[in-house]
């Protein structure tokens, strides 16, 4: 038993570097061909490391108030000033991350993962299920993803689960149109039709044969719509349909803004606007650089 483990154990061995390697190796290469992207994905990796760490880098409890601080500009105490009833607006922009991307990360799996599966059985099967599908699918995208969303949300109720699904609904059409053209090409390749005249099943020629070409594709539109995700997020939030307050989000921030006044101070849509712009950007502009990455055409064209 020991002389037949032992070779086992050192091909783990061998493989968990040259898995490192190769993994050290594609990101070095991303950076290089396209350092804009490369430097953007950093840029949204900090994003997402604020948010796992905002117990440890908010300066304060994002929803203590300091009543003798109220609607105070930026300052030594309040880095990012504070809001109309004393809270830190630094701390709440750090936990409003957390919620944010929570919702949108949470959101685009679902939506994006079930859309996918769909058009991958749309576009094999056809027929019959693949029509109907497409018209429920161009039934979904007639409507602004805003407005289907608000909808959904305000049917469903205020939540954390209620926006993810919300959001998440928007998301199926756009990933099973994109995967159902993926399958509509590859089922017609020569390895799958082999498989086939080998008596292959359809989920095994699904699974095995078309579904990993199908990931480079996935990836491209989980990552685009990350930032629309997120701007979907905000928007309900100010709306008042997203996550109730006092969960600290972005969208929920701006909407507070404008109970401190009639004119809102300018600390107050500053901070948590801009965390979205520049959140939206990392994540559109890493997106562009994985889809040049992963599109033959276009790397060959680069």
């Amino acid at each position: 038993m020991s002389d037949a483990a032992a070779p086992i154990d050192d091909v783990e061995n061998i493989s968990h570097p040259g898995r490192a390697r190769r993994i050290g190796k594609a990101l070095s290469t991303f950076a290089r061909r396209s350092p804009l992207s490369a430097f953007w994905g950093i840029v949204a990796a900090l994003i997402v490391i604020m948010a796992i760490s905002a117990p440890v880098l908010a300066p304060y409890p994002p929803l203590k108030s300091d009543f003798r601080a109220m609607t105070k500009p930026p300052s030594e105490k309040h880095v990012f000033g504070t809001d109309q009833i004393g809270r830190d607006t630094l701390a709440r922009v750090i936990y409003g991350s957390r919620a944010s991307l929570t919702v949108a990360v949470s959101a685009v799996v679902l939506g994006t993962t079930f859309g996918a599966f769909w058009g991958l059985a749309c576009g094999y099967f056809g027929g019959r299920f693949d029509l109907y599908s497409q018209r429920i699918m161009e039934f979904l995208q007639s409507f602004p993803d805003l407005i289907l969303a608000m909808a959904i949300s305000m049917a469903l109720g205020a939540g954390f689960g209620t926006v993810i699904v919300a959001i998440a609904i928007t998301r199926i059409p756009f990933g099973g149109r994109v995967i159902r053209s993926v399958v509509l090409s590859l089922k017609e390749m020569s390895y799958v039709e082999a498989a086939r005249g080998l008596g292959a099943s359809h989920v095994r020629m699904m699974l095995r044969h078309i579904l990993p070409q199908c990931v480079a594709p996935y990836l491209i539109l989980a990552t685009t719509h990350l930032g629309v995700a997120i701007v979907i997020e905000a928007s309900l939030g100010f709306l008042g349909v997203g996550i109730p307050p006092p969960t600290p989000t972005w969208g929920n921030m701006l909407a507070d803004s404008l109970n401190a006044g009639l004119v809102p101070p300018w600390w107050l849509v500053l901070f948590p606007g801009g965390a979205i712009t520049l959140t939206v950007l990392a994540f559109n502009l890493l997106g562009d650089g994985i889809r040049d990455a992963l599109d033959p055409r276009l790397r060959g064209a680069g």
